[in-house]
C-alpha cells in the first residue's frame, strides 16, 4: 500500500529500537519545551517512551505550564450536528457502516437541520460541528453547502451560530473552494489510524477505503482556500505510539508544503458502538494513563494548536484533561441525526458525559476555566498562517481572555440560571487582572458593559 509521506520504516525503526529517556535527558526535553517553541520529531517519540511516575508528573507540570501560558484558563465550547447517518462505507468500528442493520437511518431535510440549529442556540451555543455519513454519493456536497446556509440563517433572539466547521469525507480541491465560500470554518478529517495495513483492515469497502486519497484531503483542502484544518487518530485501532509519530509526520508535511499545520487535533478514543464488535474490544485500547501522556506530549510538540476532547470521554477525564492540553470540548452532544429534538436511535458511538451544556459550564466555572463562545479571530481573518503569527510571539493572549470573557457574558445574560450567573461574573471579575494590557483590560471592561445594556457578538 502507498503510505505518501507517513514513513513507516522510519517509525518501525525507532518503535523497535528505543528505551524510555533517563532522568537527565527528559529534564533537557522539558526545559526545551518550557521555551514554548514545540520539540522536533525525535523529542516527541522520546517522551512517548516516559514510564515512570517521577517523569511523567514532570511531563505533566510542563504540559500544564504550555497550556496556561499559550491558552490561559479557557475552554472553547461546541456541539457537534449531526444530519446524517446514511453511509456507504464498512468501517469496522463505526455504527454508521453500510451493512449495519441495527440502527435506524436518517438523513434531516434542511428544515429538520433549522429546529435542531435552534434547539443548539436556545442552550446559547454559537460554534457547531456539521457532520454526516458518506452516503449522499454525488448529492453530498449541495447538501452540505445547503445544510451550511441553514445553520447560519437561523436567529433566535439573541442567539445565533456564528462558526460552522465540517466534518466530512474526503472532497476534490474544487469541492473545498465551495465550503470555504460558503463561509466553513474548520474542515476537519480524521485518519483513524495511519498504519497502512491496519487502515485497509478496518476499511475494507468504500470510497473510505482509499488510504492515500483520505490522507491527501488536508493538502487539498489547503489548495481550496481553507487554512484552518483539523487532523485526528482514532485511539485504539493500532500502536498509539505509531499513531502520534504518524501525525506528528502529517502535520510536518503540512507545514513544510503550505508553511502552516493544522489548526486542530482532535482527540478520540473507540467507544461502544451499536452493531460494532470491534468497538467493544479495540485492538490497541488506550489506557486511561497512556492517554493522558498523549495529550502532554501533543501539547509541548505543537503547542499553539487547539486540542479537541468530545463527550466520548466521561467527565473526569475531560476535567483532568484540561490541565494536560486540551483546549476546546463538545458540550451536550448528541451522535445521531435529529438527536437534540427527538430520542436517541441511530447514534454513532456511546458517550460517555451526558451533562447538558450548563452543567458542563458549571463544573469549568467551578474549577476556575473561562468558557468561551468566541469566533472572532475566525471572522476578522485571523485564520491560519495568521492566527500562528500572532499565537507564536504569545500576542493572541491580548485576544483570547477578553474575547473569551465577553462571549461568555453574552450566555451568562441571555442563557444561564441565576446560579450560573452569579458564579460566571464573579470568576471574570476575579480574573480580569490576567489582562496583561491596561488598555485591553479597560476595552474588555466596557464591553462587558455594554453587554450587560443588550448589546452583542463584541470581540476584539
Amino acid at each position: 500500500m502507498d503510505t505518501g509521506f507517513i514513513d513507516h520504516a522510519k517509525i518501525f525503526s525507532f518503535l523497535e529500537s528505543a528505551r524510555p529517556p533517563d532522568a537527565s535527558e527528559t529534564a533537557d526535553i522539558l526545559a526545551k519545551a518550557r521555551q514554548l517553541k514545540g520539540l522536533d520529531y525525535a523529542e516527541a517519540a522520546r517522551l512517548l517512551l516516559i514510564d515512570d511516575g517521577e517523569s511523567l508528573a514532570e511531563l505533566f507540570a510542563a504540559a500544564l505550564f504550555a497550556k496556561s501560558e499559550i491558552y490561559g484558563k479557557r475552554l472553547v465550547l461546541f456541539a457537534p450536528l449531526y444530519v446524517s447517518n446514511m453511509c456507504n462505507n464498512e468501517c469496522l468500528y463505526c455504527a454508521f457502516r453500510k451493512s449495519n442493520d441495527r440502527i435506524t437511518r436518517r438523513t434531516l431535510g434542511q428544515e429538520e437541520i433549522r429546529r435542531e440549529t435552534e434547539l443548539l442556540v436556545d442552550q446559547g451555543h454559537k460554534r457547531v460541528l456539521l457532520v454526516s455519513g458518506e452516503g449522499l454519493g454525488e448529492a453530498a456536497l449541495g447538501y452540505s453547502l445547503k445544510a451550511i446556509e441553514t445553520i447560519y440563517s437561523v436567529k433566535r433572539g439573541d442567539g445565533e451560530i456564528r462558526r460552522v466547521n465540517i466534518n466530512i469525507a474526503a472532497l476534490p480541491v474544487d469541492a473545498y473552494r465551495q465550503l470555504k465560500a460558503a463561509r466553513v470554518g474548520t474542515y476537519q478529517l480524521f485518519q483513524e489510524t495511519y498504519h497502512g495495513d491496519t487502515f485497509g483492515r478496518m476499511h475494507p469497502s468504500g470510497p473510505k477505503a482509499d488510504y492515500l486519497y483520505h490522507l491527501t484531503a488536508m493538502d487539498r483542502a489547503m489548495q481550496g482556500g481553507i487554512d484552518d484544518v483539523g487532523v485526528g487518530v482514532l485511539f485504539g485501532l493500532y500502536d498509539y505510539r505509531f499513531e502520534v509519530l504518524a501525525m506528528l509526520q502529517h502535520i510536518r508535511h503540512l507545514e513544510e508544503t503550505f508553511g502552516v499545520g493544522c489548526h486542530t487535533i482532535s482527540l478520540p478514543r473507540i467507544e461502544p458502538a451499536t452493531g460494532s464488535d470491534l468497538s467493544l474490544h479495540p485492538p490497541h485500547a488506550v489506557s486511561d494513563a497512556d492517554f493522558r501522556k498523549i495529550i502532554a506530549v501533543l501539547r509541548l510538540t505543537v503547542p499553539y494548536t487547539g486540542m479537541i476532547l468530545s463527550t466520548r470521554e466521561n467527565a473526569d477525564m475531560r476535567r483532568e484533561a484540561f490541565s494536560l492540553g486540551i483546549s476546546q470540548i463538545s458540550a451536550g452532544s448528541r451522535t445521531n441525526p435529529g438527536g437534540y429534538s427527538s430520542p436517541d436511535s441511530g447514534e454513532q458511538f456511546s458517550l460517555g458525559d451526558h451533562r447538558n451544556l450548563e452543567e458542563v459550564i458549571q463544573d469549568i466555572v467551578g474549577h476556575g476555566y473561562i468558557p468561551s463562545f468566541c469566533t472572532g479571530c475566525y471572522r476578522l481573518g485571523r485564520t491560519g498562517a495568521d492566527f500562528m503569527d500572532l499565537a507564536k510571539p504569545g500576542l493572541i493572549k491580548l485576544y483570547c481572555l477578553p474575547n473569551a470573557m465577553t462571549s461568555f457574558k453574552e450566555y451568562l445574560v441571555h442563557y444561564a440560571s441565576s446560579r450560573t450567573r452569579q458564579e460566571g461574573e464573579a470568576l471574570i471579575e476575579r480574573m480580569m487582572a490576567d489582562i496583561p494590557d491596561a488598555q485591553v483590560r479597560e476595552t474588555t471592561v466596557k464591553n462587558l458593559g455594554r453587554i450587560e445594556a443588550g448589546a452583542k457578538d463584541l470581540y476584539l
